[in-house]
């Protein structure tokens, strides 16, 4: 009885797994983190986000701020480009989605100085996707390959 109760227990955990690593791998489900640079609709969205919310701090034209590298007197670091130069290429898209969901901080560790917040509550997924994806647009035909090739290996690890 007791070894029964045991089977059906680890039948029914297994059964579950099976279940949520099947939704997790659902045709679509990458596609939601993943960016969409050559979408027309999903880039025009973005850019409408991006001057709402991005521009702000990362420039009109995704410059960033002046010695972005170089801590402030309160130990900030200036907001980055987000065009060749900068460094955002250089994350792949699940990563890009999740600083800019929950926060840097929330990545990286509560220690992290930082004064880009979490759009969790302001952008939904969608928005977030887009924004990610008209900056990415914006990225030269090089460093957008590069970016592509960065973003396979990383499933492979996912």
């Amino acid at each position: 009885m007791i070894r029964t109760l045991r089977v059906l227990g680890i039948l029914g955990f297994l059964g579950l797994a099976l279940a949520l690593g099947m939704f997790l791998w659902l045709p679509g489900s990458e596609k939601s983190r993943s960016l969409q640079p050559d979408d027309r609709n999903v880039v025009a969205l973005g850019e409408t986000v991006y001057r709402s919310h991005c521009a702000e701090c990362h420039g009109q034209n995704l410059e960033g701020q002046s010695n972005w590298r170089s801590r402030d007197a309160e130990g900030y670091l200036p907001a980055p480009p987000h065009d060749a130069s900068g460094h955002t290429w250089h994350h792949a898209d699940t990563l890009l989605f999740n600083i800019t969901k929950l926060g840097t901080a929330s990545i990286v560790g509560p220690d992290y100085k930082t004064r880009m917040p979490a759009y969790a509550d302001v952008l939904t997924d969608e928005e977030i996707i887009a924004v990610l994806s008209y900056i990415k647009s914006r990225w030269p035909k090089q460093i957008r390959r590069r970016h592509d090739r960065m973003n396979e290996a990383a499933k492979g690890r996912e």
